[in-house]
């Protein structure tokens, strides 16, 4: 009988990965030999994180030892000890103080990828600790040994106040969960390379910098066995080992996350000064300087960092990056700096409506909770226009995709493949796939590439052998076969045009991201895209004054990004539209302050009852 979809612990006594496969006394039989964590294996050799050994493993000075105490308390385990375990909530950052400490980093089914050993001086950790998700590894004291452990929250104090010493730390933990990233270590993801759902699963991971392995069931001879292991049939698939050994049958993004730890509780009581919807490049712009200056903020998103900035495969025209960033890259730095100054994220949630109608402000989950807040920051961006295509909605995740990222790009390595869109975003998604693929076919509706993309991606497409540019082209069907897209129909200027291919990536206008504020009184164009500033005030009634450019017609909330009607899209104008409504913000706070002083001094004095007589 098969067990029903959805999420199963595995009972203990038949759970081969229950207990780390690791004691104090060396790692088990065929593993890989302990290491001093300044040391690389043989497959390490080969890591660009190789010349990075002392950033990713350093020893505090002394003094900065003593700078860490005072953000930690003491504590002592004895030889054998489990200092913290894979799956399960890690006490925090691990300043080793005397004894020797040994981390196993291995993947949820308990292949051991590194051994690490930790003396006095060195500190154990990676961004779960910063995060507050559950540890990646196991950590066990090989001798008896003291340390000082510094809880999440502290951390980030840490990080902040001690500014020379939260740069060593914090670049380590950086480090280290690339390592971990290029190890695949964590969660295990098993199925068809090819199902739409084990890509979505991988996509949100992948967004999230969050660590696994893949195991293909077509490819692994050892699958069938394995998932026999856990009670599971290739039917249930994808299937996800979690790093507690929980067991997940074709799940979706949200039970994924709640299995790693990632969704916060929210207290229903608590209001936060701002609640940002979106965590692309203007959300995370807000969420850092707002929280840099002092505010509370919570962040939401429903999928993970980036926006569509995120699936860039690079960024060369950002200031300050010479040799061009990836966005996945750019925005993962923006989402770090928002954890270090503390904001409240929850990825994935996806918002199902503002409440206009109370005070204060609420964001309201599709899990039903509500989030109080003062101030609202509409940053829920754009997505790709869904053309009117025969067979895309049905091929969508088969062999269709929007937008492009690593994941994708493996499947269509040595094949070739289709991109329909001639904006920036194509550009940098033709450039990044013609490196993967055999050769790839750019369908543009425009005469040219010059209208609507910079000229260093005209002129770097136009070098690429292997692209061939279709102008005045475009897609009026789509067909498939069993395993997905078949061939892609055009018309262009010579008549019709056929194309057979596995995989094409669509690039295709905007749609703004703005449903959930319906009947909340916040304005749109005739396209949906939020309007601000004295536009907002013309089409509703008057709120606010001229200089709260970014605030829409409803009091307290603001529109930034590409959300926004008349924004840049443009990277950078997204970042200082989040820099510039921290200080709107301010303002509308500090503005009911003094109303709410004014209506306390404008109260009649109680009279004081005279005395009783004796």
């Amino acid at each position: 009988m098969r067990t029903p979809r959805g999420r199963e612990q595995m009972d203990e006594a038949r759970n081969p990965w229950s207990n780390p496969p690791y004691s104090a006394a060396g790692p088990a039989t065929g593993e890989a030999g302990v290491l001093p964590i300044n040391t690389l294996d043989a497959e390490g050799a080969f890591s660009p994180l190789f010349s990075r050994q002392q950033q990713m493993f350093p020893v505090l000075l002394d003094v900065e030892v003593d700078k860490a105490r005072a953000f930690g308390s003491i504590v002592r385990w004895r030889a054998g000890d489990a200092i913290f375990t894979m799956g399960r909530q890690s006490p925090g950052l691990i300043v080793v103080l005397s004894g020797l400490a040994h981390v196993v980093r291995r993947d949820a089914v308990g292949r051991v990828h590194r051994v690490f050993e930790y003396r006095p001086g060195q500190f154990m950790g990676e961004i779960a600790q910063l995060f507050g998700h559950p540890s990646l590894g196991d950590g066990v004291a090989v001798e008896d040994t003291t340390a000082i452990v510094v809880g999440t929250e502290d951390l980030r104090s840490l990080l902040v106040m001690e500014a020379e010493l939260g740069e060593k730390v914090m670049r380590a933990l950086l480090l280290r969960r690339a390592g971990l990233i290029e190890r695949g270590s964590g969660p295990v993801l098993i199925g068809e390379s090819t199902d739409a759902r084990l890509i979505a699963l991988q996509e949100l991971l992948r967004r999230n910098s969050y660590p696994y392995s893949l195991i293909d069931v077509l490819k692994d001879a050892d699958t069938l066995a394995l998932l026999q292991r856990v009670s599971a049939t290739a039917l249930d698939c994808p299937v996800v080992i979690c790093p507690d050994g929980t067991v997940l049958r074709a799940p979706d993004g949200n039970q994924l996350a709640k299995c790693l730890g990632w969704l916060p509780d929210f207290d229903p009581a608590h209001v936060y000064d701002v609640a940002i919807v979106g965590a692309g490049p203007a959300g995370l712009a807000a969420a850092v300087y707002a929280a840099s200056e002092g505010l509370s903020v919570a962040l939401f998103d429903g999928w993970g960092p980036g926006g569509q900035a995120g699936t860039s495969a690079r960024i060369e025209n950002y200031l300050g990056f010479p040799a061009g960033i990836s966005g996945q890259a750019l925005t993962s730095r923006a989402f770090m700096q928002a954890q270090k100054f503390g904001v409240h994220i929850s990825i994935p949630s996806r918002v199902r409506r503002l409440r206009c109608e109370q005070t204060p402000l609420a964001i309201e989950l599709e899990d039903g909770r509500r989030v109080a807040s003062h101030t609202v920051v509409v940053a829920s961006g754009a997505t790709y226009v869904r053309p009117a295509i025969a067979g895309l909605d049905s091929l969508t995740g088969r062999g269709v995709f929007f937008g492009s990222s690593p994941v994708e790009a493996k499947l269509c390595k040595g094949l070739e493949v289709a991109v329909v869109g001639g904006g920036n975003s194509a550009g940098q998604g033709v450039v990044y796939l013609a490196s993967h693929a055999k050769h790839v076919h750019l369908i543009v509706r425009g005469a040219n590439l010059e209208a609507h993309m910079s000229q260093y991606l005209v002129d770097r497409i136009a070098r690429l052998a292997n692209v061939t540019l279709y102008a005045a082209t475009e897609v009026i069907a789509l067909k498939d076969e069993a395993a997905g897209l078949a061939e892609i129909d055009c018309v262009g200027p010579r008549g019709p045009l056929a194309f057979r291919v596995k995989h094409l990536f669509m690039f295709t206008g905007a749609e703004p991201n703005a449903r959930w504020l319906q009947g909340c009184g916040v304005t749109t164009d005739d396209k949906g895209f939020v309007l601000t500033g004295a536009a907002a005030r013309g089409a509703g009634e008057s709120q606010g004054d001229a200089h709260q450019t970014l605030e829409t017609s409803v009091n307290g909330v603001f529109a930034i990004g590409d959300v926004r009607f008349g924004s840049i899209k443009r990277v950078s104008a997204a970042v200082g539209e989040g820099a510039a409504v921290v200080a709107q913000i301010h303002g509308v706070l500090n503005e009911r302050q003094q109303r709410a002083r004014e209506a306390h001094d404008a109260r009649p004095a109680q009279a004081t009852p005279a005395a009783a007589p004796d």
